[in-house]
């Protein structure tokens, strides 16, 4: 039984339907136990800074969790991929899991998908140790690079949940279907999840393709650009 203390129950969030309610309180238990906390002027906002975290930095976070057991993936990885970057960041991007490069050096995107994916940040003026925070889905690589399971992703989601209290940024980015399918919980096609403004958790989400994408399909690279403008001209613009 869930006890939410300090409010009444209300909708947990504007943008959050319910099953995506559902799968937060889930995960919320599974890291921090049996209560939610709400502050009494609660209006439908989540107000992360009022919300109790176990956890109160990425460092502290990660030493608690890069030992992690949980599925499978833990008997076949070489290590654990946290995450890296600017801890304020104001841009999260997020892929679906680490491949072979990134499972030896326990860095995300340090592979020729990485290297593709630097150039265009630096091409809107960004990188990736400046307001920049690259993360994945699932910590661990994914045998063969084969797409996360479901149960994988559900061990995995609430670690994400709590990367994205810590680090707060202002806009996120799903780098490829596993990942803008899992934040948006559909099933849906690159096509249909681009060129839309979605919200996570009250935060605003973009969804693109992934680097490993247009290293594949150089036609893709065109549509992957626009987006990418689209995320400059968002976090340079007073509207977010």
């Amino acid at each position: 039984m869930v006890m939410l203390n300090g409010g009444k129950k209300k909708i947990f969030n504007k943008y959050m339907d319910e099953i995506t309610l559902k799968r937060y309180i889930s995960q919320h238990i599974e890291l921090f136990g049996n209560e939610l906390y709400m502050p009494t002027d609660y209006n439908g906002e989540t107000k992360n800074n009022n919300l109790p975290h176990k956890y109160k930095t990425l460092d502290s976070f990660r030493a608690a969790i890069e030992k992690c057991e949980k599925c499978n993936l833990s008997n076949t990885r070489n290590k654990f991929v946290f995450g890296s970057g600017d801890p304020n960041a104001d841009l999260l991007l997020i892929g679906e899991g680490p491949g072979e490069e990134e499972d030896a050096q326990g860095q995300p995107f340090v592979g020729k998908a990485g290297k593709l994916l630097d150039k265009i940040l630096a091409a809107i003026g960004f990188s990736r140790d400046n307001k920049v925070f690259i993360i994945n889905i699932v910590k661990c690589r994914p045998p063969e690079n084969r797409n996360p399971l479901l149960s994988e992703i559900e061990q995995c989601f609430p670690y994400l949940i709590q990367q994205i209290s810590l680090i707060k940024p202002k806009l996120i980015v799903a780098l490829g279907k596993v990942a803008g399918q899992t934040l948006l919980s559909q099933n849906m096609m690159i096509k249909e999840m681009r060129n839309k403004k979605h919200y996570f958790n009250s935060i605003p989400l973009i969804v693109t393709y992934h680097p490993a994408a247009l290293l594949r399909n150089q036609s893709l690279k065109l549509d992957a650009w626009e987006d990418f403008k689209h995320v400059r001209d968002l976090l340079g613009s007073k509207g977010i």
